[in-house]
């Protein structure tokens, strides 16, 4: 099965002109609130540092997005530890209130593209620098927002000295705990007992309180498969059968083409997977998605359920914005029918 994709992708593009987001948008955030599609996007100008932010769409019917603001909404602190980038918003609505978890780094990454597979640049730091400003490594964060104009930031989840960027909440308690899934990528080796960066879950009290808590492993990669490297994509969709849980996955050691599968997990015990896809159901095809500044790259980080019909938003080759579609109930059909792993 595969999600169909509008036919006027990409739906954002970068902004001629723009001093802030001419060069990139991309990786959308988005939910659906008081009959309004609220997109936060990731951006960035044409500028040697490569400074990324976020800037404000909106929709009525999901497909069609205007701009709101001529300025980003939420960008870098000044001097925080998210002074260099704030980037790949996902957005859970609890209690009447927006959650944006989002990745950020000490300082600007460069222009990465011109570097190694996941490789930015550095600061210069003296040798007692912390981890995580020497590596300048891609932590994540809180933010909370009642009208995606202004924020407030709420604190680093993750450690300071693992790159775990891949960040997302579960729109409600779960056992009566909040649930989060993240992606480190230095859990890997004999000591976790998988040999690709995975995806865990972690559950706590308190929603901003997660580095004590233990990570119980999800789903690993699949040995010389489309998805060795993978990670969580958007916020789980609670649904009739389950949770819908989308995420990406890359082969090749994580230097291929970026692709997106799907899980359904268990409603009350998140741990337990009832069905996941073997095959991608979303992946690069058009130019939109295999021409930019990481060839060849689907990879959502909104989705949302309107009327039966299930919205997924994605950055495609991290240049453009597209979506893609599918009914809810065709997908988890599939999912049930033929691809259950119990």
């Amino acid at each position: 099965m595969k999600l169909k994709k509008f036919e006027g992708n990409p739906i954002l593009s970068p902004l001629p002109g723009s001093p802030w987001e001419d060069l990139v948008t991309c990786n959308p955030g988005v939910i659906y609130d008081d009959g309004k599609f609220h997109m936060l996007y990731r951006a960035a100008g044409d500028d040697e540092d490569h400074v990324i932010r976020f800037g404000l769409a909106e929709s009525v019917d999901g497909f069609h997005f205007t701009r709101v603001s001529r300025e980003p909404v939420f960008g870098p602190s000044a001097d925080g530890p998210d002074s260099g980038c704030v980037e790949d918003a996902r957005i859970v609505k609890m209690g009447g209130e927006f959650y944006v978890t989002y990745a950020y780094r000490p300082c600007p990454p460069g222009r990465y593209w011109t570097f190694p597979h996941d490789v930015v640049r550095l600061p210069e730091c003296g040798p007692d620098a912390p981890a995580a400003y020497s590596r300048n490594l891609g932590n994540t964060a809180l933010a909370l927002t009642r009208d995606f104009r202004t924020f407030r930031r709420l604190g680093r989840l993750t450690s300071p000295v693992l790159d775990d960027r891949d960040v997302i909440l579960f729109p409600e308690k779960v056992g009566g705990r909040y649930v989060m899934m993240h992606r480190p990528k230095e859990y890997i080796g004999k000591k976790y007992g998988v040999r690709y960066p995975s995806i865990w879950i972690k559950f706590s009290d308190d929603i901003l309180c997660w580095e004590d808590k233990e990570s119980h492993l999800l789903i690993t990669g699949k040995e010389g498969s489309w998805e060795e490297k993978i990670g969580g994509s958007a916020p789980p969709l609670l649904t009739d059968e389950g949770w819908l849980v989308l995420y990406h996955g890359v082969g090749d050691g994580g230097l291929a083409e970026y692709r997106v599968g799907a899980l359904l997990l268990d409603r009350n015990d998140p741990l337990k997977v009832i069905a996941r896809t073997p095959e991608p159901i979303l992946e690069p095809e058009y130019d939109y998605e295999k021409v930019g500044f990481y060839n060849g790259c689907v990879f959502p980080c909104g989705n949302v359920i309107k009327d039966g019909t299930l919205f997924v938003y994605y950055g495609c080759a991290d240049k453009y914005i597209g979506v893609a579609t599918c009914s809810v109930d065709a997908l988890l059909r599939h999912l049930l029918d033929g691809c259950r792993t119990e």
